[in-house]
């Protein structure tokens, strides 16, 4: 209990539940929803959720470059995207079956790479929590943490916003006429 704050605990759990729900309700939205945008907007929502239990994670370095990488540029390039692409087309209408089949392909990928995911956490060796290294915030310091301890990460990274830049110029560029997808018919003049 801490004399100075007697509601510190409850306000960290606060802000826990908070990140836990922030994710949960923009993965839904980003997941459940029709229109593009409000996908994205869920995706924004989520990521944000996600940098907060980053930082619950004692990575803050992560949660700051979820925010910036995920939040601020991968997110702003597919509505940049949106905007730009030609908004009189009719979306492709796929079959009840498709639907079906590719809800059952992403299950089964999903709970293999849960299922892979568990195994690893559950029997991998983990080693004891290093000591906490104090850094003085500056940009040398910065440049030796990206170049040594978050070198993966930061790697990680910059090849999800690579991905996104190409997927936004795909669907900026055509991307909905793209070979493979059916072209929507213009309707017929009314006489």
């Amino acid at each position: 209990m801490n004399a100075a704050f007697p509601f510190a605990d409850w306000l960290v759990l606060a802000a826990f539940a908070l990140a836990v729900g922030l994710t949960l309700a923009g993965a839904l939205i980003a997941v459940l929803t029709t229109r593009i945008i409000r996908g994205v907007a869920g995706l924004m929502v989520c990521c944000l959720g996600l940098a907060g239990l980053y930082y619950f994670l004692n990575s803050p370095f992560l949660a700051l470059m979820e925010i910036l990488i995920y939040v601020g540029a991968v997110c702003v390039t597919i509505i940049f995207a949106v905007m730009m692409a030609e908004p009189d087309e009719q979306p492709a209408h796929a079959t009840h079956k498709a639907h079906i089949a590719w809800g059952i392909v992403a299950t089964m990928i999903a709970l293999l790479i849960g299922g892979a995911l568990a195994y690893v956490a559950l029997s991998g060796p983990w080693p004891a929590r290093p000591e906490t290294l104090v850094s003085d915030g500056s940009v040398a310091a910065i440049g030796v943490s990206l170049l040594t301890t978050y070198s993966l990460a930061f790697e990680a990274i910059s090849l999800v916003l690579l991905v996104a830049i190409l997927g936004a110029l795909v669907l900026a560029c055509g991307g909905r006429t793209a070979p493979g997808l059916a072209t929507p018919t213009p309707p017929p003049a009314q006489r």
